[in-house]
């Protein structure tokens, strides 16, 4: 087998459709685009979505919703997930998402700690952010809340 031999497997390449080279062609004249109309016509056809005027399903049906790109989304953990913990253990950030304690999101702006169950055990919590009964709880348990930017 010489280089100058090698050729494409049998139908992986297709020729390019000839139009406008004659009557015998099946695709002269016309060029397989019928006689006139919006089809027809250089650059002709419409837009995805356009439905003929009638008005667009986009526009019929009603908005909804509201995202505020100056949001901020934080990994939330509650304390009864910290509960199971051993005593003094430092919480923040990176501990959370290492342990599966909470889903990570994106474009997060960093942990807030939420105060949904009890928690017994005193821990070093440090997060941007903590809801005042969640602060209250650990600082119950003998443990500080820390609030990290």
């Amino acid at each position: 087998m010489r280089i100058d031999t090698i050729s494409p497997a049998e139908g992986a390449r297709t020729s390019q459709k000839r139009l406008g080279r004659g009557i015998g062609s099946g695709l002269g004249k016309t060029s397989g685009k019928g006689h006139k109309g919006q089809w027809a016509r250089s650059g002709g056809g419409v837009r995805p979505g356009f439905e003929g005027g009638q008005m667009p399903l986009a526009r019929r049906i009603p908005k909804r919703g509201f995202h505020n790109k100056w949001g901020k989304d934080y990994v939330i953990v509650n304390i009864s997930a910290l509960d199971a913990l051993p005593a003094g253990t430092v919480v923040d950030y990176d501990y959370v998402l290492e342990n599966g304690l909470a889903k990570e999101v994106k474009n997060n702006a960093g942990l807030k700690v939420l105060g949904g169950g009890e928690i017994k055990v005193a821990l070093n919590v440090k997060a941007a952010k903590f809801s005042a009964a969640a602060k209250a709880a650990i600082e119950a348990a003998g443990g500080t809340a820390e609030v990290i930017l």
